[in-house]
C-alpha cells in the first residue's frame, strides 16, 4: 500500500507540472496532493510546517493565477474583454494543431478582445496584447516553477527514506 501511495503521489506531482501549463488544470495544488499523499505512508513523519508552508503557496498561487494576466492587460491600457480573450484564446491554442499553440493563443485572444469586443484601436489592443500575454507568461512561469519545486521536494523525501521504496 506504501508503494502504491508513492507511485500516485509521484505522478500527482507529474500531472502538476503538466497542469502548470494547461488552464485546465491547477498546477501547484495537484502537486501539493502529490506531497500530502507521501505523509499517508507508515514510515513518513508528519512535517506540518512543510505540509502547511506548501498548502499556503499553492494557494496563494492559486490565486494569483487568475490575478497576474488581468493586472499585465490592465497596466498596459487593456480592458477585460483582453483579459477573458486572453483565456479563451488560451484554451483555443491549446486545441488548435499548431505549434507552440498555448503561447499563440493568449496574445492572438486578447488581441481579438480588445480590438473586436472593445473597440480599440489597432495599436491599443496590440498593447493590450501584449500585457495579457505576458502577464500569461510570468503565472505560467510561477506556476511551472512551484510545481517542479514540489516534485524535488518529493523526491527527496522519499530518497530521505529510502526504505518506503524497497
Amino acid at each position: 500500500m506504501d508503494l502504491l501511495l508513492v507511485i500516485i503521489g509521484f505522478l500527482l506531482c507529474i500531472v502538476g507540472i503538466i497542469g502548470s501549463l494547461l488552464p485546465i488544470l491547477p498546477g501547484p495544488p495537484i502537486s501539493w496532493l502529490g506531497l500530502l499523499l507521501l505523509y499517508f505512508v507508515d514510515e513518513m513523519e508528519w512535517n506540518y510546517w512543510l505540509l502547511g508552508g506548501t498548502l499556503f503557496i499553492a494557494i496563494l498561487i492559486f490565486i494569483l493565477d487568475y490575478i497576474i494576466p488581468a493586472a499585465g492587460t490592465k497596466k498596459y491600457g487593456g480592458s477585460k474583454a483582453g483579459a477573458i480573450g486572453t483565456t479563451v484564446g488560451l484554451i483555443v491554442g491549446i486545441f488548435i494543431p499548431i505549434p507552440l499553440g498555448f503561447l499563440i493563443g493568449p496574445f492572438v485572444g486578447a488581441f481579438i478582445g480588445e480590438f473586436i469586443f472593445n473597440k480599440s484601436s489597432s495599436k491599443i489592443a496590440l498593447r493590450a496584447a501584449f500585457g495579457s500575454f505576458m502577464g500569461f507568461l510570468a503565472s505560467t512561469f510561477m506556476k511551472f516553477f512551484v510545481a517542479v519545486i514540489y516534485l524535488g521536494v518529493f523526491v527527496y523525501l522519499c530518497f530521505q527514506h529510502q526504505d518506503i521504496l524497497f
